[in-house]
């Protein structure tokens, strides 16, 4: 129970459940329809669609965020409505091509930021000190068992071959936004072992960019081996 009296299971679920992400979307589908039609149905001197401009992007984020965890939603998933009730507003403008371009571009630059800092981080030396055979066997869990299976887990549905979704599963995302949602949960909560979490998170996040870095184009090469020539031939999008 909690220190109310209040058992800690109602409590969880009517408020840590179903008040957040109703909250969360809620206010993402309302907060994405309203930007939608000032972005999209304003006279055209006046809309937003007319200015090119991708802060847009930036400022429907931070108010699908910061005014659902005023009303103690889940940010995150208040951004994620968000951008899909914009979308739904208007599919076909050009726009969307502008706020997305923006977006890829913040993303890349922040990744930069946080990888100089996390190297200088690194290079200093202290987060070695905590560094024990525990840690070294949770991250080989995660890198090579939790993540796969997670990922392969997530594709089902997804019509491809069975080597390809292997690939993709293996390597999965770099990790970097770990940071942010340790700090995040850490500033929530307290949790015991905290320094304990960060060095796993830093050498998960270390281990799975050299692993990216080493191993994705040898892997990628042998790959395309194995595909026809028709797909070879085929444009190929931007690596993410």
């Amino acid at each position: 129970s909690s220190a109310s009296g209040e058992p800690f299971f109602t409590r969880w679920l009517a408020v840590d459940v179903l008040w957040k992400i109703a909250a969360g979307v809620g206010i993402g589908w309302l907060g994405g329809k309203v930007m939608g039609y000032l972005t999209f149905y304003l006279p055209k001197r006046s809309g937003l669609s007319e200015t090119r401009d991708g802060f847009v992007a930036l400022g429907i984020t931070c108010l699908a965020y910061g005014s659902t965890e005023m009303l103690h939603g889940y940010g995150f998933l208040a951004v994620f409505v968000a951008a899909v009730a914009l979308r739904s507003v208007e599919r076909q403008h050009q726009y969307h091509q502008s706020l997305h371009d923006f977006t890829e571009q913040i993303e890349r630059l922040l990744m930069m930021v946080l990888l100089v800092c996390f190297g200088a981080a690194i290079a200093e030396g202290s987060i070695f000190g905590a560094l024990s055979w525990r840690v070294i066997v949770t991250i080989v869990l995660m890198l090579f068992v939790v993540r796969p299976l997670a990922a392969w887990v997530g594709l089902i549905g997804f019509h491809t071959s069975s080597r390809e979704k292997a690939v993709i599963a293996f390597f999965g995302i770099r990790g970097l936004g770990s940071f942010y949602y340790l700090a995040f949960a850490l500033g929530q909560a307290e949790f015991e072992g905290a320094t304990i979490l960060w060095v796993t998170v830093c050498f998960a996040v270390l281990s799975s960019v050299v692993m990216h870095g080493v191993m994705v184009t040898p892997i990628m090469h042998q790959l395309d081996r194995g595909r026809p020539r028709s797909w070879l031939r085929m444009p190929r999008a931007r690596p993410r």
